[in-house]
């Protein structure tokens, strides 16, 4: 019903830039929160970025605050996912996910069982 189709990962050096985006419809920008999560080698899925299905309002975790800016083209129906100053800890990968008329803060809180969709994800490494 929803799909999202992540792109834009790759490998990249310390304090190097890539953006991410997550090709979706329409629908899915006017009626779902749409998010970023990260799952690195070894550990759980966690938060990133998120953005209202609403009003626009975002979240950010806070290792990314500063450096991560998602923004979302309704013209292009896509969220982005701007990310400068790349540590080698932000490597993983990537998800979008999306979750029906939710605020950025409940995605943040919902974590990864409380979204309705999710794309296959895009493999981010940052390398010392």
């Amino acid at each position: 019903q929803v799909q999202l189709v992540e792109s834009g990962g790759g490998l990249v050096q310390a304090g190097g830039s890539l953006r991410l985006s997550c090709s979706t419809s329409e629908r899915a920008l006017s009626r779902y929160g749409l998010g970023w999560f990260r799952q690195a080698p070894g550990k759980e899925r966690e938060i990133v970025a998120s953005i209202s299905w609403n009003d626009g309002n975002t979240y950010y975790e806070d290792s990314v605050k500063g450096r991560f800016t998602i923004s979302r083209d309704n013209a292009k129906n896509t969220v982005y996912l701007q990310m400068n100053s790349l540590k080698p800890e932000d490597t993983a990968v990537y998800y979008c996910a999306a979750s029906l008329f939710t605020t950025a803060q409940a995605m943040s809180i919902a974590k990864f069982s409380g979204m309705d969709y999710w794309g296959k994800g895009t493999l981010v490494t940052v390398s010392s």
